[in-house]
């Protein structure tokens, strides 16, 4: 409490610095990181289970820790996984070593959000979305599927992508 106003003071935290507003400390999440890790959780369960996408989308908001993720990217991402999947799936086969349903379920949610985002945000480059597919198989993937996650979708992205892929590629002169 601050004894002139009897107001209470924000807690000091010991040994770390105040963060300043708007800048995120190492190691934050952003909002669309745990969109795709909530989006991640959600595939799993839809592709192991088979349960109703409503059920499960209901079940995952109210996960601790929700409330801070990017609801709409979140909704877009399983949703549009789910109602989507046979489509994503099929751009996938053209990439993958076997059946996508002989993935392993985390592996093939990861790509299934990857390929979603490839194919609907073009607002996120590319590299970005492989990037953060790549991250979410080194948290949630077996010990080398992220370099699979990656091969994948680098030549997924010459096919939903192509125009991006070629302008990042091009040599510089």
């Amino acid at each position: 409490m601050n004894d002139k106003t009897n107001t209470p003071t924000a807690p000091k935290t010991a040994g770390k610095p105040a963060a300043k507003p708007g800048v995120k400390r190492a190691g934050a999440k952003s909002a669309r990181r745990r969109s795709r890790e909530f989006a991640l959780q959600a595939l799993y369960q839809w592709l192991v289970t088979g349960d109703e996408p409503a059920a499960i989308e209901t079940h995952m908001r109210e996960q601790q820790g929700f409330e801070k993720c990017d609801k709409a990217h979140f909704d877009a991402l399983f949703n549009g996984g789910v109602h989507e999947a046979s489509d994503l799936d099929a751009v996938l086969a053209r990439h993958v070593d076997r059946k996508t349903t002989e993935l392993s379920p985390i592996e093939h949610g990861i790509l299934m959000i990857g390929a979603y985002e490839l194919k609907h945000c073009v607002d996120i480059p590319y590299k970005v979305a492989i990037n953060e597919a790549v991250e979410l198989a080194k948290s949630f993937g077996g010990t080398d599927g992220h370099k699979y996650v990656n091969g994948v979708l680098d030549r997924a992205a010459e096919d939903l992508r192509p125009l991006e892929v070629q302008a990042q590629r091009k040599p510089a002169r």
